[in-house]
């Protein structure tokens, strides 16, 4: 007569915690959601109630919906997602790049602001450069960890190069330099993480500087940019106005700010309150104080993430993970730098917080991408539970127990013998000398 039952006796144990990281991430994920809900709203409402829709919530509507789906594809990937797209990184590498190709044919990109960059119709439109960014970092990380020793030298590294070089330049010719930057960014970290020489990276970096310098002299648009950045007060009715006006927002917040709300600069000056400039509202309403949390935030994503690729078990997950999370802090620093004066005005949003559908959707995949990497640790460390079986009222193991006790009685037992038949043969040995 047999049966099974479970090799845990007792009560059940409950199950692991999620690592440190992991719970780091999700919560400065879900403040800077819900901190940029707020600011959205903020931003945006005076100018969306004076529009044609009349509506104050218009933008905050959107951004409740998009990043519901967000928080959905988060979910989902957070799970085995990270196996499902390193098998689909060369399928969804082609259509990101077909996208940026689609954005330059006349009549199907959408042109807003003087930028072509979307693709799409009405309140449908997605922008494949967006996209574009997590595909580059998926296959980088595809392909360093298939391939270790590319990163001996610039030619090894050619192939993800040549991919890279290609990408930055259809966003380019958009425009949309400040999106190549931060692509830049995220395949640089991923290389460091990969093991790639200083000496290798410095003469990668002087190539990007020089072609950087070179696509800003020839293109006008680009040179009022850097103009404006540098000497702003020198044309503070056109190009230098938006770099003039958001540090008068910054200024005029102090410690505390003036109250939630009561921004007069988005109202009538600031452009582009709701989107790009949407930390020139911050630092108005909420202050430095404000503006400490929002840097807070990001600096724990960034330890977080980067402890997460320090952690993870494959090589394949630390770059991944290297990459989403220089992907995101680099993209952040490039805007905060903007909005202070410290760099040139290059129109990417501020992750999580600004408005945009696009960036928010993909920002979140991502994040479920590193929640996935975070979570291993927690998972593996969790022992399943064994079968045994049960024989005669009585199981295995406790038979195996008793016969493991008799067999040690046994051998204990020789072991007196044994001792004992020597000291009789030395006994009889000493009389025998005696007799002598």
């Amino acid at each position: 007569m047999s049966a099974l039952s479970l090799g845990r006796v007792g009560p059940r144990r409950r199950a692991a915690a999620p690592p440190v990281e992991y719970s780091l991430l999700l919560t400065a994920t879900l403040c800077l959601l819900a901190f940029g809900a707020v600011m959205v709203f903020s931003a945006s409402s005076t100018t969306s109630l004076l529009s044609t829709s009349g509506d104050s919530a218009y933008y905050l509507k959107r951004t409740l919906v998009f990043g519901a789906i967000g928080l959905v594809a988060m979910r989902a990937l957070a799970g085995r997602g990270r196996t499902v797209i390193r098998r689909l990184t060369p399928l969804l590498l082609v259509c990101s790049i077909g996208g940026l190709l689609a954005v330059l044919v006349p009549g199907i990109g959408v042109t807003v602001n003087g930028a072509q960059r979307w693709v799409g119709a009405g309140p449908l439109q997605v922008q494949p450069s967006e996209i574009a960014k997590l595909a580059l970092v998926l296959y980088g990380a595809y392909l360093l960890a298939e391939r270790p020793r590319m990163v001996t030298s610039v030619r090894a590294m050619g192939p993800y190069l040549l991919v890279v070089a290609f990408a930055c330049a259809l966003v380019i010719v958009e425009p949309d330099l400040g999106t190549a930057i931060v692509v830049c960014f995220a395949a640089t970290a991923m290389l460091v993480a990969a093991g790639a020489r200083i000496r290798t990276l410095a003469l990668l970096a002087g190539a990007i500087g020089a072609l950087v310098l070179l696509m800003t002299l020839v293109e006008p648009y680009r040179m009022a940019r850097l103009t404006g950045f540098l000497h702003p007060s020198s044309d503070p009715s056109s190009v230098g106005y938006q770099a003039i006006q958001a540090k008068i927002a910054v200024g005029s917040g102090g410690i505390f700010g003036v109250g939630l709300g009561q921004s007069i600069q988005k109202a009538y000056f600031l452009p582009e309150a709701h989107t790009d400039m949407i930390a020139a509202v911050i630092g108005e309403e909420l202050g430095l104080v404000g503006i400490s949390v929002l840097v807070g935030l990001y600096g724990l994503f960034g330890y977080a993430g980067l402890r997460t690729a320090q952690k993870a078990r494959d090589r394949y997950g630390k770059l991944l993970a290297a990459g989403i999370t220089s992907l995101i802090c680099g993209q952040a620093v490039v805007n905060l730098f903007a909005v202070l004066g410290l760099a040139p005005l290059t129109g990417v949003p501020l992750p999580f917080v600004s408005y945009g559908n696009s960036s928010l959707i993909v920002t979140l995949a991502a994040v479920g991408l590193l929640l996935g990497i975070a979570r291993q640790p927690a998972a593996a460390a969790a022992a399943p539970a064994r079968l045994r079986v049960v024989e005669g009222g009585r199981s295995k193991r406790r038979a195996t127990s008793g016969r493991t006790a008799r067999s040690a009685q046994g051998r204990d037992s020789s072991r007196r013998n044994s001792r004992a038949r020597s000291a009789g043969a030395g006994g009889r040995r000493r009389a025998s000398r005696q007799r002598r």
